[in-house]
């Protein structure tokens, strides 16, 4: 249309179905090796692709030490701190967490790690099924931008962005789509 601006948004794509599974395996390994007692993990994922991701890791421990990792989902809907602003009430889904939480390690898993606020609202959640003795955090990608001191323990892969860019993930298992990571530039 004549007067209007038009902008035109690129998706280049960043990890394939194959890169996704090396990322996760090899953030499994590194869950073996900070965790000596992984009888002691849970894997708890934001939902929705968060809680995948977690199954996915379980899995590759699975295969890589014969031993099963409890896995749970952490809601953070309500936690927010954004709930008051938002133009539509967020849409709340169950947590379900192995208990008692005491004595184990609860391993927080996203799909993306931007500002750490949807990192800081799962550790509010999680306060309020117990205290565990330690928190970590596992995402696929950290696009960088904190606006919490938050940071990963594991990474599948660092992403630096710029603010106006967006990652998109497609899981198979969530989406109805091939595993891909999208970088979309406006």
């Amino acid at each position: 249309m004549k007067g209007t601006k038009q902008t035109a948004s690129a998706a280049v794509p960043v990890l394939d179905a194959e890169a996704i599974r090396r990322a996760l395996r090899r953030i499994a390994h590194e869950v073996i090796e900070g965790n000596p007692q992984l009888e002691k993990v849970v894997l708890a994922g934001i939902p929705s692709r968060g809680v995948e991701i977690a199954r996915r890791i379980g899995a590759f421990i699975r295969e890589i030490e014969n031993i099963d990792v409890e896995t749970g989902v952490i809601d953070v809907a309500m936690h927010r701190d954004d709930v008051g602003t938002r133009a539509e009430l967020p849409v709340v889904r169950a947590s379900k967490l192995p208990l008692p939480l005491e004595e184990r390690t609860v391993i927080i898993v996203d799909d993306v790690l931007y500002t750490g606020r949807t990192v800081r609202a799962a550790m509010d959640a999680i306060s309020s099924f117990g205290r565990p003795a330690r928190i970590q955090l596992a995402v696929l990608v950290d696009r960088g931008h904190r606006e919490l001191p938050i940071r990963a323990d594991y990474v599948g892969k660092n992403l630096p962005t710029a603010t106006r860019e967006q990652i998109q993930v497609r899981l198979q298992e969530t989406d109805n789509e091939p595993d891909a990571v999208w970088l979309e530039r406006e």
